[in-house]
């Protein structure tokens, strides 16, 4: 498994809003499942960042293709990255 780090920087505000309720349930099951650290959106909204769990960055685009906010076109991916950390997460 490695770790990814996602950082998104939102498109169009008034779409979003409306598939935020779908997108969070989205990340829930994500969370639940093991497979999404931690997510949260920016101080100023502009964007968020996202931790995954996954196996490889394949299994990554394939769980970003799926989430609702995707076909909505209501982000870009600014940075993509694996990410280790220095301290042990929990």
């Amino acid at each position: 498994m490695a770790l990814f780090a996602v950082q998104l920087t939102f498109t169009d505000t008034d779409r979003r809003l409306q598939v935020r309720p779908a997108h969070r349930e989205y990340l829930t099951s994500l969370k639940e499942s093991g497979k999404l650290v931690t997510a949260g959106p920016f101080g100023d909204q502009t964007g968020a960042l996202l931790i995954y769990d996954v196996a490889d960055e394949a299994e990554l685009r394939e769980i970003l293709a799926a989430d609702p906010y995707t076909p909505a076109d209501v982000y870009e991916i600014a940075s993509l990255k694996e990410w280790q950390p220095l301290f042990p997460l929990g």
